[in-house]
């Protein structure tokens, strides 16, 4: 099942094609979606990709293909615009809007209120650097774990933040920001290419990146070398 955003993503996709054939910018598909960043229309892309609904033609610039389409996305947008219209001039009489009626809508709403979908970005190391995060998965995350802004998820690997009560195979929650006080734990991506967990100092000009494990020593960067792409803002744990 697709994800509002996702649904509505494919949609708007699909209607620029019919119109002129050539698919919209990511700045289109930013503004159309009510996005802050293009960030997010990259995840979007990328999670309906995985999912078998696009693909992205090599070599082309704004070249995406739709291979299927979402049982709601076959309808006119007219048709559907109408449906949702209704539906909310009936919850407006009776105050109480039934599932069977959003799904009539095209206007799925989550199976729990409770639960928040988050971007599941690979492995990030709590030891020494390791490559860069990369793909997409989905992770359902409690909502009380979060707060506001925007926010993905990594799996942790390594034992340096042990201390820190951050384990191996934990999944960090990460709310996304370029930004970080000291003593803040944040994702830091070194010299553009290895991200790791770490607390954030500023030590004589330079970035210390320190470990919560007495076994690890802390690592020194310069400040153009470090990249802050978010902070911890939760943990979840399997236990098996």
């Amino acid at each position: 099942m697709l994800t509002r955003k996702q649904h509505d993503l494919i949609r708007f996709i699909q209607e620029r094609l019919e119109e002129n054939g050539i698919s919209p910018s990511f700045e289109e598909m930013k503004e159309a979606l009510d996005l802050k960043s293009k960030s997010g229309v990259h995840r979007l892309v990328s999670a309906l990709e995985e999912r078998g609904f696009i693909r992205r033609l090599p070599n082309r610039a704004r070249a995406l293909e739709i291979l299927k389409l979402p049982e709601a996305s076959v309808k006119p947008r007219e048709k559907e615009l109408a449906a949702a219209s209704a539906a909310r001039a009936s919850a407006a009489k009776s105050n109480v809007v039934s599932m069977d009626t959003v799904r009539k809508a095209a206007l799925p709403e989550p199976a729990n209120n409770n639960v928040l979908e988050i971007p599941l970005h690979g492995r990030i190391a709590a030891g020494a650097p390791i490559e860069a995060f990369e793909g997409t998965e989905i992770l359902p995350v409690p909502a009380a774990l979060l707060g506001s802004g925007e926010h993905y998820a990594l799996e942790v690997s390594g034992d340096s933040m042990i201390e820190a009560g951050i384990l191996d195979g934990d999944f960090a929650l990460i709310k996304r920001t370029e930004s970080a006080r000291d003593g803040e734990i944040v994702v830091a991506l070194v010299r553009g290419e290895e991200a790791t967990l770490k607390y954030l100092r500023r030590e004589n000009g330079r970035i210390r990146l320190d470990p919560a494990n007495a076994s690890y020593a802390p690592q020194y960067y310069a400040p153009h070398e470090v990249q802050v792409q978010g902070k911890l803002a939760g943990l979840l744990r399997r236990y098996h």
